[in-house]
């Protein structure tokens, strides 16, 4: 056999701490048919810096789908289908890199994710520029080996074989129509060498994680052996791998032979499809007459006499899929919602999720019983929801499983009428869904027995779009699209539907109140400025207390948020005040000339509104306004000191009753917002932070001019007549 080797790669990507999906760093490869052997090269590495540390890295793989994966142990949304997530641990240590070696042999073909992340997220709120994080870095390589010339088992058709040696397996493929109902494999004449009974070993299948469900057969001491399956994978290849377990020098011959199982299906008139389909997107047509229109031969279709039902050994229902958005799609029925089941044969329908781009999001399938349309009350309708292949055979022994997957299982009776079932992260491949009446005391109790079920199905990017307490969000890896759950005000889950660590009501009206109501510590502060007539500067204070009341009262987690525009436009406002309130404050303090004062307002103002837009979490765009007025200040008091030759300000009373209490406040309110704040105390750290930066402002704006009056409002504000007297000298004579 020819055997070819083929490298992919990947760029590398920046690890983080886990506290939802978006954390996990995802890679996509896809595996080309005929892969016997797979290697992933998994490279990790860290910076060298003092601030990295050991750190444990974990890494998911699951075949046709992203990995589902739990690190915090939350709670799952009520009937989601949750299977573990097939998964390895990598360890940096002392060393600065690691490199581990991942084998999977016969791998399935197709869709091939991994996951990477670090621990769980330790919650605390870092000021961008204040501290470095250390740099964790995931690499994902992927080796595969294929045969070129892999040998093709014709159904029905013998093929003999030779295994030359143990250390060379023998790959097959064969290839499994469409509605086939089962297959039987066979080994024939299985001899070694010197015509003994050879030993073999055969796996039919490939491998998938996080759950392989290969089929093995052990050949010992006979000279055939077989294997049935049920329900095998319609319209794929399916790889058969044989290998000796024999003598190193002996090799082993054997006939191999697969024959099918048809089974024939049985739908509605294509006449009456076609017509459903036009009428639904067109409407009826004038004048129009006949069955077409009518619903009576849609749902009668399935109302056949019971010889006529026996000969098939399914009915198909058509489906329509109607893509709505990105990873959402509807799926319709074409003879409406409802769907008539008998007990005779499954009822089948066939939801396609294919595209390679529908596996990002949550399948939802969900049923619900017309009792009036059921005549036996014992009787249960049971359901499978399977991919690649349909339950064909639903009682209660099989437990909706296939050849090569385990279906997940619905049933709804006339004590429970309604079923629900949510795939996360449902795997590329045709899905199917299949229903069937059962009695308890037999079938031959439901034999002229009919229920309707009305069939809901849909593709959805989150389910209940997270909830009240979580947001949506599109993640995109290259060119692949997959959505996750951003949960807020301490819930948790993949739907944010864990409340384990919610926080209640109260508490999030609390926090509002906390973080909104602490910005009227800037009254004080205006009022100081208005008395002093420092007008600009109390216009500046105002301006930054109603944004960023308003700004926390829209960033709200819970249930009290009032947004009166556009979050964005909140929080720019709220950046840009607090910067430039910091900015005039100490340039007020300079005691700079009147117009140079308002001159660098305004440039400052432009500047910093500049930056901000680049970069709005930036430290810099605080710090380094802070640090230039911090010069200019220190440049303008030396001058002052020099000027009148003794310190400045002069005042002992000012530095011990003003300034230190205002630059204590301030150091204070920098350390509380740089080093304390969490997600759990963000709400009182952060009115903290308000309330000791508003404080310092009152203290550390200067008194006013000496040659300013205090506001005389009695005389500013009159509400009187003035007699006016002229005293300018009359300089010309009236004759």
């Amino acid at each position: 056999s020819l055997y070819v080797s083929e490298y992919f790669s990947q760029s590398a990507q920046k690890l983080s701490f886990y506290s939802w999906y978006g954390n996990a760093k995802l890679f996509h490869f896809r595996v080309p048919e005929d892969t016997v052997l797979l290697r992933w090269l998994l490279q990790a590495s860290r910076g060298k810096g003092p601030e990295c540390t050991n750190m444990e890295i974990t890494v998911h793989f699951r075949y046709g789908a992203p990995p589902v994966i739990n690190p915090l142990g939350t709670r799952f949304p009520a009937n989601a289908t949750v299977r573990p997530s097939y998964s390895i641990s990598i360890t940096l240590s002392s060393v600065v890199q690691n490199t581990t070696f991942v084998n999977v042999t016969t791998p399935a073909a197709g869709d091939w994710f991994i996951a990477a992340h670090l621990p769980e997220a330790a919650g605390r709120i870092e000021v961008k520029g204040f501290s470095t994080p250390c740099p964790y870095m995931f690499q994902a390589d992927m080796f595969v080996l294929r045969l070129a010339d892999m040998p093709v088992l014709e159904p029905g058709v013998a093929r003999p074989l030779t295994i030359i040696s143990p250390a060379k397996p023998l790959h097959i493929k064969v290839f499994v129509p469409k509605h086939a109902a089962g297959m039987m494999f066979e080994l024939r004449n299985c001899l070694t060498s010197e015509q003994k009974a050879c030993a073999v070993r055969v796996v039919l299948g490939s491998i998938t994680l996080p759950q392989s469900f290969q089929r093995i057969i052990t050949c010992v001491g006979r000279l055939n052996c077989s294997l049935a399956l049920d329900s095998p994978p319609w319209e794929k290849w399916l790889q058969i791998m044989v290998e000796s377990l024999g003598a190193a020098n002996a090799s082993v011959s054997v006939e191999m032979l697969a024959t099918f199982r048809a089974c024939r299906p049985g739908s509605t008139s294509s006449f009456f499809n076609f017509n459903s389909l036009n009428q639904s997107q067109t409407g009826p047509r004038p004048g129009s007459t006949g069955a077409a229109g009518n619903p009576t031969p849609s749902t009668g279709g399935a109302s056949r006499n019971t010889s006529s039902q026996r000969s098939f050994c399914l009915q198909n229902q058509p489906v329509v899929r109607e893509d709505l958005d990105v990873v959402s799609v509807r799926y319709r029925l074409l003879n409406g919602p409802s769907v008539p089941v008998n007990s005779l044969s499954p009822t089948l329908l066939l939801l396609n999720l294919n595209t390679g781009m529908d596996s990002g999001g949550s399948l939802v399938v969900s049923l619900l019983l017309n009792k009036t349309s059921m005549n036996l009350a014992n009787a249960t309708m049971v359901a499978c929801v399977s991919a690649a292949s349909p339950v064909l055979s639903l009682n209660a022994t099989h437990n909706c499983s296939t050849a090569f997957f385990q279906g997940y299982p619905l049933s709804v009776s006339a004590s429970s009428a309604e079923a629900m079932l949510i795939v996360l992260y449902p795997q590329t491949d045709d899905w199917f869904l299949s229903l069937q009446l059962l009695c308890q005391k037999g079938q031959g109790e439901c034999n002229a027995a009919e229920a309707k079920v009305t069939v809901f199905a849909y593709l959805t990017p989150c389910f209940n779009d997270c909830g009240p307490y979580g947001q949506c969000s599109l993640l995109r890896r290259h060119g692949y699209l997959y959505a996750g759950c951003s949960c807020k005000a301490g819930w948790g889950g993949w739907s944010c539907t864990d409340d384990t660590k919610a926080q209640s009501v109260s508490a999030q009206n609390l926090a509002t109140l906390l973080l909104t109501l602490s910005n009227l510590m800037f009254l004080p502060a205006i009022a100081v400025a208005v008395y002093r007539y420092y007008l600009v500067e109390a216009s500046v204070y105002t301006y930054t207390m109603f944004f960023s009341t308003f700004y926390h009262a829209c960033d709200q987690p819970g249930v009290a948020v009032m947004c009166i525009m556009d979050y964005d436009t909140l929080q720019y406002c709220d950046f840009l005040g607090s910067v430039v309130s910091i900015w005039v404050t100490i340039l007020c303090m300079s005691r700079v000339k009147k117009i140079l004062k308002y001159v660098l307002f305004v440039l400052g103002t432009l500047l910093i509104a500049m930056s901000l837009q680049l970069d709005r979490r930036g430290v810099w765009n605080m710090m380094g306004p802070c640090l230039f007025a911090l010069i200019i200040m220190i440049a303008a008091w030396v001058y002052h000191g020099v000027k009148r030759r003794r310190c400045y300000p002069s005042s002992w009373k000012r530095w011990v009753f003003y300034l230190l209490p205002g630059i204590t406040l301030a150091f204070i309110a920098m350390s509380v917002y740089a080093f304390m704040e969490t997600n759990e105390n963000y709400y009182y750290t952060h009115s903290i932070w308000h309330v000791l930066v508003a404080s310092s402002v009152a203290f550390l704006l200067p008194p006013r001019d000496k040659h300013k009056k205090p506001w005389a409002w009695s005389q500013k504000l009159t509400c009187r007549y003035q007699i006016c007297q002229n005293d300018r000298e009359e300089l010309y004579a009236v004759t």
